[in-house]
C-alpha cells in the first residue's frame, strides 16, 4: 500500500508556531494527540481543529499576566496535550519556553526558575507544588504558578488552578506573535551527569532544521501514529516525538506513564516510537527472565529466530547472502519474532533509540526479531539529532551517518565535532561556557569521542571526561564495561568506579527476581543485608561480572562489587532524565561503601 508524506518545509512555517498553524491549515480534522481519560478510563482524541482552539484559550490566558515577548515561562508537566497547548500558546506570544522534569528536585528547580528569570511556572499538581514550597523563598521573580490540577494554596497567592485561570468558553482564536525564525524559542537546561545545569538556548530555525533534516533520510507519514513516553522536557522527545510529527502530519498518543507502558503499546499500537536504550535493556532483562524458566529447546529456538532474522535484515542491507535457514523464517516468525513485536502492539514501523549508547547486542536482537531499531546520537546543543541510522542502512553499531545539512569531523584525540543550523546559539547568561563548547569556526565540541568510516558511519568510542585513569596510569572507559556488564540479567543498574585507584570496582544495583534466584541456587540462608556484604556472594557476583567483561583487557577486570537491591531514580537526582546516570552523585551517595572496598589498598 503506497502512503504519501505531507512535510511542511521550514521556510513555509519560519517558526515553531507558524509550523503549527500551517498543520492546522492543512489538516484540521485529522487526529493530533491522544491521551487516557482517568475520569472516563478511555482513550481520547483531539484534532488539529481542536488543539488550536485549546492553543488560543492558553493564550488568552496568558495574555493577561502581561507578558512581553520575550519574557521566560516554564512549564513543569508530565507528556500530555496541555504541555503542547502552553508550549504553542506561549511560543505564538513570542515567549521563551523553559522546560523542568515533571519530578525534579527543588534545589534543581529553582536554580533553573532563577537563572533563567522565569516569570510564570505551570505545574502538575501537588507533587510539584510542595517541591515549591520547600523553595518558596527563592522563587521571588516568579508572578505566577498555574497547576493543571486543583491543589490547596496555603499562604502563596500566586497559586491558581488552571480551570480558573483559563478564560471562560471554548473560543480562542490563534495569536500570531512569535519572534523571528533566528531568535529565542527555548532554553533547555541539560540534566548533565555533574555541576550545575546549564541553559542551551535554541532558536526556532535551529529546531525546525533538525526536525526537518530528520524527516529527509527517515520518513513520516500521516497515518504514522507515535506513543510519547519519553520526557518532554528533553530535547530528543521534544523534538522527534512532538514537533517532528507536527512537521509530517503524524499523531501522537501520550502514554499514561513507564508501569503501564506495556499495556499502552498493546492498547495504543504505534507505528512509531522514541526511546532510550533502558527501555530496551530493560524489555532484554524481561525476555531473558522469561526464557530461564523454557525448556532448552525454546531457548534454542528463540536465539535461531535472532540468528536467521540477523541475517536477514543484512542481506536486505546488502551486507550478507542468502542463506538456506532463511526459509524457517515464516515459522520462526509466528512462534518467536511476531509474539514479541506484539507485546509492542504489533504495529511498529521503526524507533529511534537516543540519549545513550545501546549495546549492539541488544539493537541486534531487536532488529533480528524485526523491531526496526534506529540508534542515532545528539545533544541538547544541537537541536538535538546529529546523525542516525535509517531503513535503508541501518548498522546498529554506528550511531548513523550525519543529517543532511549537518558536518562532522573529528578534533583533537579523536572528538566528535558538529557544525549546521541546528548548532545552539549558546548557554544562558554564560558567554564563557559558550566560547568553550562552540569554537571560533563554529564547530561545536560534544565531548565524544568517534571513529568516521569511509561510507560516512560515525562510531562512538569514548567519553573525554568519562574516562577513568587507574593509579597506575591505565585508561578505561567504564559506559563500555557499564553495557557489558548489564548485559547479565543479575544486573539492574551498574557503574564502574576507579578513578586515581589501584584496581576497578562496580557498584551493582541487582535485580530482585535474579537475586531470590541466584540465593536459593546458592542456598544461602544468612539476612539480605548481611548476604549483599559478603565476601563469598560477593565472589560469585565477580565471576558473573568476569564473564561479561573477558574482552577487555587484564587491567581492566573487576577486582570488588559493592552490590545493593535499592535502584538509583531520577528523583534522587541519581540519574538524568535520560536515565543516565549522575556519577558524581552516586559516587557521594556510596562514599562509605567505596571506602570499604579499596581499605587497605
Amino acid at each position: 500500500m503506497q502512503h504519501a508524506a505531507d512535510i511542511i518545509e521550514p521556510q513555509q512555517a519560519a517558526t515553531l508556531p507558524g509550523l503549527f498553524r500551517e498543520r492546522v491549515r492543512r489538516t484540521p480534522d485529522a487526529v493530533a494527540y491522544g491521551q487516557f481519560d482517568p475520569a472516563s478510563q478511555q482513550w481520547e482524541e483531539t484534532s488539529w481543529r481542536e488543539m488550536a482552539t485549546l492553543v488560543g484559550r492558553w493564550q488568552r490566558a496568558l495574555q493577561q499576566e502581561g507578558l512581553r515577548p520575550g519574557d521566560r515561562v516554564a512549564v513543569m508537566l508530565g507528556n500530555c496535550r496541555e504541555w503542547v497547548a502552553f508550549d504553542q500558546a506561549a511560543l505564538g506570544l513570542g515567549l521563551v519556553v523553559v522546560p523542568l522534569f515533571v519530578n525534579d528536585n527543588p534545589e534543581n528547580l529553582s536554580y533553573v526558575l532563577d537563572h533563567s528569570g522565569a516569570r510564570l511556572l505551570l505545574i502538575q499538581g501537588s507533587r510539584q507544588w510542595q517541591q515549591c514550597s520547600q523553595v518558596a523563598d527563592r522563587l521571588d521573580r516568579l508572578q505566577r504558578i498555574v497547576s493543571l490540577e486543583r491543589v490547596t494554596p496555603g499562604q502563596d497567592s500566586r497559586l491558581c488552578w488552571t480551570e480558573e485561570w483559563l478564560p471562560a468558553g471554548e473560543d480562542g482564536d490563534l495569536v500570531a506573535g512569535e519572534s523571528a525564525s533566528d531568535e529565542l524559542a527555548t532554553i533547555v537546561y541539560t540534566s548533565g551527569t555533574s555541576g550545575r545545569p546549564k541553559g542551551v538556548m535554541l532558536s526556532h530555525r535551529n529546531i525546525l532544521s533538525d526536525a526537518h533534516a530528520g524527516l529527509q533520510v527517515v520518513t513520516i507519514y500521516p497515518h504514522d501514529r507515535f506513543l510519547s513516553f519519553l520526557p518532554l522536557s528533553h530535547m530528543l522527545e521534544r523534538t522527534v516525538g512532538y514537533y517532528l510529527p507536527i512537521m509530517a502530519g503524524a499523531s501522537v498518543t501520550f502514554a499514561r506513564s513507564i508501569q503501564q507502558l506495556g499495556s499502552d503499546f498493546e492498547t495504543v499500537q504505534p507505528t512509531v516510537f522514541v526511546s532510550v536504550p533502558r527501555i530496551f535493556e530493560r524489555i532484554h532483562l524481561r525476555i531473558e527472565d522469561q526464557l530461564t524458566t523454557q525448556p532448552a529447546w525454546k531457548r534454542k529456538l528463540f536465539e535461531l529466530a535472532v540468528e536467521i532474522g540477523w541475517h536477514r535484515h543484512e542481506r536486505a542491507q546488502g551486507r550478507g547472502s542468502w542463506r538456506p535457514g532463511e526459509l524457517l523464517w515464516p515459522l520462526l516468525d509466528r512462534l518467536v519474532a511476531g509474539k514479541v513485536r506484539e507485546k509492542l502492539g504489533g504495529k511498529v514501523r521503526l524507533t529511534v533509540c537516543g540519549g545513550a549508547p545501546l549495546a549492539p547486542t541488544i539493537a541486534r536482537l531487536f532488529v533480528g526479531l524485526g523491531v526496526e531499531v534506529l540508534q542515532g546520537y545528539g545533544l541538547t546543543e544541537a537541536s538535538p539529532v546529529v546523525s542516525v541510522n535509517t531503513l535503508e542502512d541501518n548498522l546498529p553499531a554506528s550511531i548513523g551517518k550525519a543529517l543532511p545539512g549537518v558536518e562532522v569531523s573529528l578534533g583533537e584525540k579523536d572528538e566528535l565535532l558538529v557544525r549546521g543550523p541546528n548548532v545552539m546559539l549558546g548557554y544562558w547568561s554564560n558567554p564563557e561556557a559558550t566560547a568553550e563548547a562552540i569554537d571560533e569556526e563554529g564547530w561545536l565540541h560534544t565531548g565524544d569521542q568517534a571513529h568516521i568510516d569511509e561510507q560516512g558511519h560515525i562510531f562512538l568510542t569514548g567519553r573525554l571526561k568519562e574516562i577513568l585513569v587507574l593509579a597506575n596510569g591505565e585508561k578505561i572507559p567504564p559506559a563500555e564495561m557499564e553495557m557489558a556488564i548489564i548485559a547479565d540479567s543479575l544486573f539492574e543498574q551498574v557503574m564502574v568506579i576507579g578513578e586515581q585507584r589501584p584496581f576497578l570496582s562496580v557498584l551493582a544495583v541487582l535485580n530482585r527476581e535474579q537475586w531470590d534466584l541466584l540465593v536459593q541456587e546458592h542456598k544461602w540462608e544468612s539476612r539480605e543485608d548481611e548476604l549483599l556484604r559478603d565476601r563469598e556472594v560477593e565472589s560469585v557476583v565477580l565471576r558473573r561480572i568476569s564473564k561479561q567483561t573477558t574482552a577487555f583487557p587484564g587491567y581492566a577486570q573487576v577486582r570488588r562489587v559493592s552490590l545493593s537491591l535499592v535502584p538509583w531514580t531520577i528523583e534522587e537526582g541519581l540519574m538524568t532524565p535520560t536515565l543516565k546516570l549522575r556519577r558524581n552523585r552516586i559516587l557521594e551517595r556510596n562514599r562509605k561503601n567505596i571506602e570499604r572496598l579499596y581499605a587497605g589498598h
